[in-house]
């Protein structure tokens, strides 16, 4: 059940550029990202970037790396970029490891790939962790989701799902049971064949409403396998704030 992880690596965030080079604790944040892969069972570790600085970061690394371009809207689209300039054949699973999650443990890597592989009828995997407070669920940065009784997911939204009618129609809302309720965790795997068919799609309205890209895998009937996490990782970095609270966590002021 072998599988490659790719990290995607944009050095022109809009609302923290350069990201993947920022220091946290005497380091960039890639090399943190690069660090908890290799801890993974990976057979192969690509790095795909679109600048030449961040694969400069990288060369001390046992790993690949891809120098893409600065056109991409998504990860997955330039992880579709990779799969074509390696010539990945259709069966490779790939873990999809963004470039600024520098606490995603390497055993989160292992069991998306391992869960994929496990089901020849998902398209993809992915991982979930139980909600834990009404205020996760209405803050539309954390993507929620349902799942069906084989935990095939059914759908993702920045809502809160399922909506709980007697608990919400308050102007406060009161939740005791959270047992219902799922946080997605972004890190996905798929297969090489199947990114090509993603792009060849094109991007669907439920996507471009809530802004989240595996609703296009939904749209077009296909199966997302959906795991509860073992290991919650850490939160990422899109923030300057987010930044600072990883360096913390990294430094051992902050649990994680």
């Amino acid at each position: 059940m072998s599988f490659h992880i790719v990290i995607p690596a944009r050095y022109a965030s809009s609302r923290l550029p350069g990201k993947p080079l920022r220091e946290i604790a005497g380091k960039p944040m890639i090399a943190h990202v690069i660090d908890n892969a290799l801890q993974s069972d990976a057979e192969r570790i690509i790095v795909a970037t679109d600048d030449e600085r961040i694969l400069e970061a990288t060369v001390n690394f046992p790993v690949d790396r891809c120098l893409t371009s600065d056109n991409h809207n998504s990860g997955t689209e330039r992880i579709h970029e990779v799969i074509e300039k390696f010539n990945l054949p259709d069966e490779t699973i790939i873990v999809n490891m963004q470039g600024d999650e520098p606490l995603m443990p390497g055993a989160c890597l292992n069991q998306v790939g391992h869960a994929l592989a496990r089901d020849s009828q998902a398209e993809m995997a992915t991982l979930s962790t139980p909600a834990e407070s009404v205020e996760e669920l209405f803050d539309w940065n954390v993507i929620k989701l349902v799942r069906d009784h084989e935990d095939n997911a059914l759908y993702f939204s920045r809502a809160p799902i399922p909506w709980d009618r007697e608990a919400f129609r308050e102007s406060t809302p009161m939740l005791e049971d959270f047992s219902h309720f799922h946080r997605h965790i972004g890190l996905y795997a798929y297969r090489a064949g199947f990114v090509k068919q993603y792009i060849a799609w094109g991007s669907c309205a439920l996507e471009r409403i809530e802004s989240l890209e595996q609703l296009r895998v939904l749209y077009h009937g296909r199966r997302i396998k959906v795991v509860t996490a073992r290991q919650v990782p850490g939160p990422g970095v899109n923030t300057e704030e987010e930044l600072q609270r990883v360096a913390s966590i990294l430094s051992g002021k902050q649990p994680t």
